[in-house]
């Protein structure tokens, strides 16, 4: 990637890091994301114009609390300290840091002065008044006395140093500015990424490709790659990307295991035959992956199945190319960070997301053209090389497919009674306006039997879930609000138009304490 004008975020350990990087991202400055473990001599190899430090769940009171890296302070870069990123900098620049006497949890009105650059069109105040502005606050902690040289810019009716400043450089703020409970949150960070970091907002869209597309070039020559394209945004968005740079030497294996929504397999073939220079392969290998599923129905257990023969099927397939050199994959910069925070791995990576093992196994150099974007970024970046709006924007779908939303047993006749209601669902929040209103939807087909009435007869069939999220960044999320009228309207259908289905329930469940996806 070229030298782009770098926004570096520390990470403390809070829930919202990943959030802060997207929010500077978004006012077109690049940012990456660092365990707040890194030493002083590789963030000064990075040449930062400004540094993040991230809120965290430790209180400075603890033993072991996280510290910063030695040496930080003495960085001639501009610095912004959100909740436990604002404890520290006042902590080791002399300050002092206690209990708060009342916690602040939610939202807080904090009264913000108006000659600082960081509440810039933001606190309007007639001359020096100062103005209250609608925050959201989450601490135990707080700064009781200001190091020397800061003063306070912005206080709550509890919390007298709601945020801090020091020759306009280094900024403290005791809310979290990159979340959208705080309403003007988004001007405040603008202010700290131009204002006073200089940054100009050279990271978009159309310069990503064009710099990827050069790399990619260079990077590979005239080599030869292979991709294994799910029919999900990451792949099918870094397939377009190799394919905008390199060609026919981009082969794309597309496994149909029997597991996708319904015409998947032919609609993801049609996109990239009709639009893109690449070889597609289709591998229908459906009657393998359920033969080896039956009797499976332990969540880890069909994953390790479907995990193993994805491998065994596309290392097939990709042996007949003859020499491949490299292995493209849709990894991206959540994936990378998930393996490097400063709480550490999860417990369980998501072996079924990346083609796990192939590159040493098949002696091949892994490509990953979108490891440093977001979600989001890769939607964009997916529309600007001309992927069809309804494959980029698509509501997220698991690694191992419908295997983890049949719960219980996976059998083809169970896989089609969910893709046909799953397609209805879909279709009819399409129809209502709804589904770009809903960060993900899904039916989970139970593995339960009702009885029911359908005419004169007594039915005692399948009982299928409806499930509708929404959320920022899938760590929380909450259940839909559908309307009544529209959940009948599917109710109505699923049960009329899918025979085995009697009975359809809606999943009410926030995450905490439930997930996302059933299995």
């Amino acid at each position: 990637m070229a030298a782009h004008e770098l926004v570096l975020v520390l990470d403390f350990g809070s829930q919202y890091t990943q959030l802060i990087a997207r929010r500077v991202r978004e006012l077109k400055a690049y940012c990456e994301i660092h365990p707040c473990t890194v030493d002083v001599e590789f963030i000064r190899s990075r040449s930062p114009k400004a540094i993040v430090l991230s809120g965290g769940p430790a209180s400075l009171t603890d033993p072991g609390a996280p510290r910063a890296p030695e040496g930080l302070w003495s960085l001639d870069v501009p610095m912004l300290g959100i909740c436990y990123g604002m404890q520290l900098m006042a902590h080791h620049m002399g300050g002092e840091v206690k209990k708060a006497a009342r916690r602040e949890y939610g939202h807080a009105t904090i009264a913000v002065e108006a000659q600082s650059a960081f509440f810039a069109g933001v606190a309007q105040g007639q001359g020096g008044a100062k103005r209250d502005v609608q925050v959201w606050m989450s601490h135990g902690d707080q700064v009781a006395r200001l190091p020397e040289g800061f003063r306070a810019i912005g206080e709550t009716a509890n919390c007298p140093v709601a945020a801090m400043e020091k020759d306009g450089r280094l900024f403290g703020v005791q809310f979290h500015p990159e979340v959208s409970h705080t309403p003007e949150g988004m001007t405040m960070l603008a202010n700290f990424v131009y204002k006073v970091a200089g940054c100009r907002g050279d990271w978009t869209t159309e310069s990503f490709i064009e710099e990827s597309v050069q790399r990619l070039r260079a990077q590979i020559g005239q080599g030869k790659v292979v991709l294994g394209l799910s029919g999900g945004v990451d792949s099918a968005v870094a397939a377009a990307l190799l394919s905008r740079a390199i060609g026919g030497q981009l082969t794309c294996i597309l496994v149909d295991n029997g597991l996708l929504r319904k015409n998947e397999a032919a609609e993801v073939a049609a996109v990239f035959r009709n639009q893109f220079d690449a070889h597609l392969i289709v591998a229908d290998a459906s009657e393998s992956f359920l033969s080896e599923l039956a009797g499976a129905v332990d969540p880890e257990a069909k994953r390790k199945i479907i995990g193993r023969l994805f491998i065994e099927v596309f290392e097939a397939e990709a042996k007949k190319l003859g020499a491949i050199e490299y292995l493209g994959q849709g990894t991206i910069y959540p994936d990378v960070i998930e393996s490097t925070s400063f709480k550490g791995p999860s417990a369980t990576i998501k072996s079924h997301h990346n083609v796990g093992g192939l590159p040493a196994r098949m002696n091949m150099k892994l490509i990953e053209p979108l490891r440093e974007l977001f979600k989001d970024e890769v939607r964009k970046i997916g529309l600007a090389l001309g992927l069809p709006e309804s494959l980029v924007m698509r509501h997220p779908f698991p690694g191992p497919g419908l295997a983890v939303r049949v719960l219980g047993e996976v059998t083809r006749e169970r896989c089609d009674l969910l893709r046909e209601a799953d397609h209805i669902y879909i279709e009819e929040i399409r129809r209502a306006g709804w589904y770009d209103r809903i960060a993900q939807a899904f039916c989970v087909l139970l593995p339960v039997k009702a009885v029911g009435v359908m005419g004169d007869e007594r039915t005692h069939e399948n009982v299928l879930a409806l499930r509708a999220v929404n959320t920022l960044d899938f760590m929380t999320a909450d259940w839909t609000r559908l309307p009544y009228d529209l959940l009948a309207r599917i109710s109505n259908r699923i049960i009329n138009e899918v025979r085995g289905i009697n009975r359809v329930v809606y999943d009410v469940s926030s995450k905490p304490p439930a997930t996302i996806e059933w299995e």
